[in-house]
């Protein structure tokens, strides 16, 4: 088995053993991005996520450029990871500086951050489809076959981790759990924000103190959002 198999399987590993009675969404899908990222040699990842009244909504991204072109495409109602969630099919582009992109306000925000390609893959069981997961890189050129099958994987398992905890509620639950998931996000982005400014770095890096912070400490990363809002915890680099 080679380095890059092992990893692989240890990623599905890792992904599988978070689908436990504590289930937390918002770090489930905060780390499928990044390993998304990682396994699919990516630029950046967002993932997009249907709520209850059938409007998608961002629930991860692995880095600050890639969710503020994530919100423009739900904004402009146009864009890859939304074609891909309507047909259930992916939906890829291989060069966004081309000039033919058929999604010209998502194209101009993606090339600004310095994106050259991205490839859609819809998270799918059968004919349900939840969201979509958006592969962003850097060199333009279509993803290798291999590539896609992969990241496919990746967001078929998402899925079926999802679909999982769905099934073990009632549906009031699973609303309010999703209802709490999108809520959690907006705190996690004002911890953010106060940590971009107070430790004067960027907003990706005042994420990574967050994250490893509630990580060492085995806490809930919208607990410690919550907390460095509120001022309850100071943290430092």
């Amino acid at each position: 088995m080679s380095a890059t198999d092992r990893r692989v399987r240890e990623v599905f590993i890792e992904l599988s053993d978070t689908l436990v009675a504590d289930f937390d969404i918002i770090e489930f899908l905060d780390r499928l991005a990044d390993r998304c990222s990682e396994l699919l040699d990516l630029s950046a990842c967002g993932i997009l996520l249907v709520d209850h009244l059938g409007v998608l909504n961002l629930v991860a991204a692995s880095s600050e450029e890639a969710r503020l072109i994530e919100l423009g495409q739900l904004q402009n109602l146009e864009g890859p990871g939304l074609d891909a969630f309507k047909t259930g099919q992916p939906a890829q582009y291989a060069d966004l500086r081309d000039g033919s992109s058929p999604w010209p306000e998502f194209t101009t925000a993606a090339v600004d951050a310095g994106y050259s390609s991205v490839q859609a893959l819809p998270m799918r069981l059968r004919n349900t489809t939840l969201g979509a997961v958006n592969l962003f890189r850097e060199r333009a050129g279509r993803l290798t076959a291999d590539t896609v099958v992969l990241g496919q994987a990746l967001a078929d398992a998402a899925t079926i981790g999802i679909v999982h905890q769905r099934a073990l509620a009632r549906q009031e639950i699973i609303t309010e759990q999703l209802q709490t998931a999108l809520t959690s996000r907006i705190l996690i982005e004002q911890a953010k924000g106060f940590l971009s400014h107070r430790l004067s770095v960027g907003v990706d890096e005042a994420f990574d103190v967050l994250r490893s912070y509630a990580r060492s400490t085995n806490r809930r990363l919208t607990e410690v959002a919550g907390d460095v809002v509120e001022g309850r915890i100071s943290l430092t680099r």
